[in-house]
């Protein structure tokens, strides 16, 4: 069955409040990556300045659960605000269930971003549900 983490999404204060976590968590970044890491693009060109922000940071927390976390701004679409702050996201532990859980989640929502594979690796797309709550579905790839 599927794992679920929370995501917060931070304007352009990430890695201060993962720094912060961190503190009172404990443990090590599993993953930080900003983004000017992600392959360059025509149609979505990132700014210096935006390129030095957090695209995904994840900290594990106990128990299998990891916090996740990025930073957001009008440049790339959203400008972070209360209520648009934080994510559920879903680790499918199949394509075909990472499938069927976007399908059944985006009914009477909003798809926000396509269930398609990534440059990361994984089937992975965004929805805000009927009832305005952000969901991340997540499938990731055996990695060669």
């Amino acid at each position: 069955m599927a794992q679920i983490n929370p995501y917060l999404t931070f304007n352009g204060n990430c890695e201060d409040a993962f720094n912060f976590y961190k503190s009172v968590f404990g443990g090590d970044f599993e993953y930080i990556g900003r983004f000017k890491d992600m392959p360059p693009s025509s149609e979505h060109p990132i700014s210096a300045e935006a390129g030095n922000l957090i695209m995904h940071v994840s900290l594990p927390i106990g128990g299998g659960t990891s916090l996740f976390g990025s930073d957001s701004s009008e440049e790339f679409g959203q400008a972070t605000k209360i209520g648009n702050n934080f994510s559920i996201s879903i680790n499918a532990t199949s394509e075909d269930e990472a499938k069927q859980l976007f399908e059944k989640l985006s009914k009477g929502g909003k798809i926000t971003m396509p269930l398609e594979k990534t440059f990361w690796g994984a089937l992975f797309g965004m929805i805000t549900d009927k009832y305005d709550i952000n969901w991340m579905v997540n499938y990731d790839y055996e990695q060669k």
